[in-house]
């Protein structure tokens, strides 16, 4: 295996491949939810699988919990590069900005599809008005998938207020700062932040085991189980960008991770409903309380699975990956529509469903990156959006290049 930390200078090209993939899988999630066994999503396609639901459950126990880990990382590199008042600007640019501006795009999109939708199945004729949406408030407002960006922008002002308070401890803060990267990217990291966030989860009353982390796609105040999920998987991101050197162990514990996220996941998928989905809350105590706690410690441990993956495998030069890393921050922000159109365009073909999740995930990916690559890449949005502008015949990128636009 490579060495996957060379030095503080240098891309960390696993953990771009992480992040594209991570925000790729966005798709096949999303994808699969119009073929649950019971109706849970805005299309209910006519052709229903067990394996889809297995196949959300899989994706969803890691996806966003990696995300927000390798954003904690990379924002503390950028602030040790650029300090704090350079990193707002970025953030805000980058991060702030599209959430703006995009969220009005993806909610066009998303009605757009839902009229069809509602239109090809004979809800609502052609030429109708749309039955009238519910009053916006700040604690229904859609932040629609765009909510990453939303809870993003949160854990950033708290790192930045913790990262006030933190320096006062001075070299105390520091050693304090390794010794808990340390313990975090050891065997018991996992269970240790799996305890926390299942603790979490059981505390809420209505919390669905089978969708683990609430998403905060709704409202302006995230749920508990996200804000400590989520800034858990931050935290640990910045903690790690201190002691680099430990993502190499978390690399070399990779048989371990893999291990407990199939036993743990395992467990809460099984205690969860399994192949068919429980949409009510669990009703046992004592088996609540392991699906919360299972749940958790799954989630984490996936995360430092497919940390440890990425590492060993992913850490080299790829122009491919790296095209994909570029092209996946663009392709989250407008998948989204593009997958709910597809499934209603599809929903009453009388095609095998793995047909139709592949076709589904196969066009939308192609329209996600011929968009990219059309209107993106060489234009002021790529500019905007992946802190440079490709000229259209750029010269081949190195295979080791500064980590400057994370």
């Amino acid at each position: 295996m490579s060495d996957p930390i060379a030095s503080p200078s240098e891309r960390l090209h696993g953990l771009d491949a992480l992040r594209a993939f991570a925000l790729l899988l966005g798709i096949v999630l999303h994808a699969c939810l119009a073929f649950f066994p019971s109706q849970v999503w805005l299309v209910a396609d006519a052709q229903r699988s067990t394996w889809a639901s297995g196949l959300f459950f899989c994706i969803h126990l890691f996806r966003m919990a990696s995300l927000f880990l390798i954003a904690g990382l990379f924002a503390e590199l950028m602030l040790g590069r650029k300090g704090a008042r350079a990193f707002v600007k970025d953030r805000a640019a980058r991060i702030a900005a599209p959430l703006l501006v995009f969220w009005w795009l993806a909610m066009a999109g998303l009605i757009a599809a839902m009229v069809l939708s509602a239109q090809l199945q004979g809800l609502l004729k052609p030429g109708a008005a749309p039955p009238p949406s519910p009053p916006l408030t700040l604690a229904t407002f859609p932040l629609t998938h765009l909510w990453f960006l939303y809870v993003l922008m949160i854990l950033y002002a708290g790192r930045l207020l913790i990262g006030a308070l933190w320096r006062r401890l001075g070299t105390r803060g520091t050693r304090l700062g390794d010794r808990m990267a340390a313990l975090l990217a050891g065997p018991a990291g996992p269970l240790l932040m799996g305890t926390v966030l299942g603790a979490s989860l059981l505390a809420q009353p209505m919390w669905l085991a089978f969708f683990g982390i609430p998403t905060p796609d709704r409202g302006f105040v995230p749920s508990a189980p996200a804000l400590i999920g989520f800034g858990l998987a931050y935290a640990c991101g910045a903690l790690l960008a201190g002691r680099r050197n430990l993502l190499d162990r978390i690399a070399r514990q990779l048989p371990l991770h893999l291990g407990t996220a199939v036993l743990a996941g395992s467990t809460a998928f099984v205690l969860a409903g399994g192949s068919t989905p429980l949409l009510t809350p669990i009703a046992d105590g004592g088996l609540r309380a392991l699906a919360a706690l299972s749940y958790g410690v799954g989630t984490f441990a996936a995360t430092f699975a497919a940390l440890g993956i990425a590492l060993r495998w992913c850490s080299g030069f790829s122009a491919a990956r790296r095209y994909l890393a570029d092209a996946s921050y663009w392709i989250y922000i407008v998948h989204l529509p593009l997958v709910l159109l597809a499934q209603a365009l599809m929903q009453s073909l009388a095609w095998p469903w793995w047909c139709k999740l592949a076709v589904v995930v196969a066009g939308v990916s192609a329209a996600g990156l011929g968009s990219y690559a059309l209107l993106v890449r060489h234009t002021f949005i790529g500019r905007w959006l992946n802190g440079r502008r490709l000229p259209w015949r750029a010269s081949p990128l190195p295979a080791r290049d500064a980590v400057a636009a994370h």
